[in-house]
């Protein structure tokens, strides 16, 4: 049983080193992966590479195709972002009505808690942990939705506004978490509508935000 928890928690060393180095574009938008190269530079062998390849794949950071292999996706074009925010603000706003009514108090309490956390953690201005904070709270207001379904499509929404995020405006982290802290403030109460509002405004903002990293 010890070898498959190894080889479990290897996977997920390299998973999260390749995401770091895509965030940072270490690994640029579009460039070729070598796996071998990989392999030798985290030095391991190239089984848990490829394992993570397929995993940042289904999370919409890589392409995979025939004959080609791995490539990092490309950048969203300005029509794409502004797709994938419409796309968020159907599905965030009624997750956080979601979990504000169905959450119970120990998710609801994590919520509050994610949300204070996660501007402590991205305070220094460093972009991956920003990114993971912020992937962190959303995630968790979807977990606490009680929807699989919908958790997975806001996740894979997520996966290219992070790539971008290397050119957030870190002025706004404060912005951010003040918006969060609402958010999470009007799940913890049970107020359904306050937290729909509280999202959506938070998003609408957000997408003004990023909007600069369009020139």
């Amino acid at each position: 049983m010890s070898g498959p928890i190894r080889r479990s928690v290897l996977s997920d060393d390299v998973h999260e080193s390749l995401k770091g180095l895509i965030l940072e574009h270490w690994l640029e938008p579009e460039a070729r992966v070598n796996i071998d190269a990989l392999a030798r530079e985290l030095d391991v062998s190239p089984t848990p590479v490829r394992e993570a390849l397929a995993r940042l794949e289904a999370e919409g950071l890589l392409r995979k195709r025939p004959l080609a292999g791995y490539t990092v996706s490309p950048l969203l074009t300005r029509a794409e972002f502004h797709d994938m925010f419409d796309m968020r603000l159907v599905l965030e706003p009624a997750a956080a009505r979601w979990a504000a009514s169905r959450g119970d108090a120990a998710a609801r309490a994590s919520l509050v808690a994610e949300a204070t956390v996660a501007y402590e953690v991205s305070a220094p201005h460093s972009h991956a942990a920003f990114t993971a904070a912020d992937a962190r709270f959303h995630d968790l207001v979807a977990v606490t939705a009680a929807n699989p379904l919908l958790r997975d499509a806001i996740t894979r929404l997520h996966a290219h506004l992070h790539i971008h995020r290397l050119y957030f405006p870190y002025a706004e982290v404060g912005t951010t978490h003040r918006e969060h802290e609402r958010v999470a403030a009007a799940i913890s109460a049970g107020e359904p509508d306050t937290a729909e509002t509280a999202m959506r405004e938070h998003l609408t903002a957000a997408r003004s935000r990023h909007l600069a990293a369009f020139g």
